[in-house]
């Protein structure tokens, strides 16, 4: 990839060059106009001479003599060179003088052909090979003409010598302006070059915000993005390392049971004995599974990742009720009853994440089933709003104090002994944040505790 200068200064010369041109083209139809208007006055201005000349109050004798003195001077502009004065262009000026159709005086260098045959005033005429822009001036009461021309190649070539000299001065300082301009762009980009190098020498651990101060406008805008960066990451490995701290420690303890269980199976000598540790075995692996699943879901529910999720529409009363019947089983096994309240006519549409739903039942109703009594009833209400859905779940057991509620809700934080691995609730309140909703912990009518979850129809960000 091109660099930054490179660019810079391609685009910058580009510009120059094209407005040069323009101006250049400008310019030089500018100076066309002009010289030709210029050349133009001269032609009229030598006519007039000659006109005074002819009107001279002289005899004829003398006006004889003076016509003879015209065309013996004139003639040395064939000389040319040779002369010590005079101009290269001289020769290629030319003027006749007529009266009544006959020609008094010519130039050398003008045409054989008559040109007083074309109207008074100016015209551009083709003679010979070449093209004459002249000049007729009839002399007031007299039947003489003056005609006075020049040769348009002649014009042509004095207004390029005039335009390609007013331009050389720029061509021949583009490159000291390229130079300038590669110095002023490098000069610019400095502080970019600077800031690059401390990234570069940056140690991978360092974390904290740059310090660049002071930086131009456009690179404040660019470090203080990289500082919300680095400051993002960093927040993501304190909580990966806090997250696999408390893993570790949470693991360690039910390891250590199934080691236990495990060496009591291989030491037993009967039969009832060892099939007792095996159970216990197969209950810790059970619960050991569980709370492995509940820490993949706590990361895959990473604040960091909820601008990549996926969306998509489910019913969540169908959704709500098939997780129930997977958890059947569960609250048969405790004497317990799962029940429903929907309305089966209300709007159940819902953007959700996938199986967000099925998992926020899931522990919600988990946990209501590990805290309530024997014989009790878990009641699941949904809730149809125009923009939500709430999850109502009520449990009959010992419920949670109000001072205990909001520190239910963090990570590895149980809500007494006999309690689980301490997520479910944890996993909900991210789940119902990643979804716009809320989250609230209440005393049950009956009884217990009452978890209200609500969930936003379409999240911000989503199409409408």
């Amino acid at each position: 990839m091109n660099s930054i200068r490179r660019r810079t200064l391609g685009l910058a010369l580009l510009v120059f060059g094209l407005s040069m041109l323009v101006i250049g083209f400008i310019s030089y139809r500018y100076a066309a106009q002009e010289i030709e208007e210029l050349y133009d006055a001269s032609l009229s201005q030598n006519a007039r001479l000659l006109e005074g000349l002819l009107q001279a109050p002289l005899p004829d004798a003398d006006r004889a003599v003076l016509i003879d003195s015209l065309e013996s001077a004139l003639r040395e502009a064939e000389l040319g060179p040779q002369r010590a004065t005079g101009h290269r262009y001289e020769s290629k000026l030319a003027f006749q003088l007529w009266e009544d159709n006959a020609l008094l005086l010519r130039s050398t260098s003008a045409p054989d052909a008559p040109l007083a045959a074309y109207p008074p005033g100016y015209s551009s005429v083709m003679i010979g090979e070449h093209e004459w822009r002249i000049y007729v001036l009839d002399v007031a009461g007299t039947p003489r003409q003056v005609v006075v021309g020049e040769r348009e190649d002649v014009r042509d070539e004095l207004i390029t010598r005039v335009a390609l000299r007013t331009l050389l001065p720029d061509l021949f300082g583009l490159p000291l302006l390229t130079a300038l301009l590669w110095w002023s762009i490098g000069w610019g980009l400095a502080p970019l070059s600077r800031m690059a190098e401390q990234i570069r020498n940056r140690d991978p651990h360092n974390l904290k915000p740059l310090s660049l101060a002071p930086l131009p406008t456009e690179l404040g805008t660019i470090a203080g993005a990289l500082d919300r960066l680095l400051a993002r990451l960093n927040a993501m490995r304190v909580r990966e390392k806090r997250f696999i701290a408390d893993a570790a420690h949470e693991l360690r303890t039910p390891l250590a049971v199934l080691d236990l269980h495990a060496q009591n199976a291989l030491a037993a000598t009967d039969a009832k004995d060892r099939e007792e540790s095996l159970i216990h075995l197969r209950d810790g692996v059970a619960r050991s599974t569980r709370l492995v699943g509940q820490l993949l879901t706590l990361a895959r529910l990473d604040p960091e990742q909820e601008s990549h999720s996926t969306r998509r529409l489910t019913d969540v009363a169908v959704e709500t009720r098939e997780t129930l019947a997977k958890l059947a089983p569960l609250a048969a096994q405790g004497g317990q009853q799962l029940l429903l309240n929907a309305d089966e006519q209300a709007g159940w549409q819902l953007h959700e994440e996938a199986g967000a739903v099925e998992t926020l039942v899931q522990n919600l109703v988990g946990n209501a089933l590990q805290h309530a009594p024997a014989q009790s009833t878990v009641t699941v209400n949904l809730v149809a709003e125009p923009n939500a859905v709430t999850f109502i779940v009520d449990d009959q057991g010992p419920g949670i104090a109000p001072s205990e509620r909001a520190r239910v809700m963090e990570r590895f934080q149980r809500a007494g002994p006999g309690a689980g691995s301490g997520l479910g609730l944890s996993i909900v309140e991210r789940l119902v944040k990643r979804h716009g909703g809320s989250l609230h912990l209440e005393d049950a009518p009956g009884g217990g505790l009452r978890v209200r979850a609500r969930l936003a129809r379409k999240h911000h960000g989503e199409p409408t």
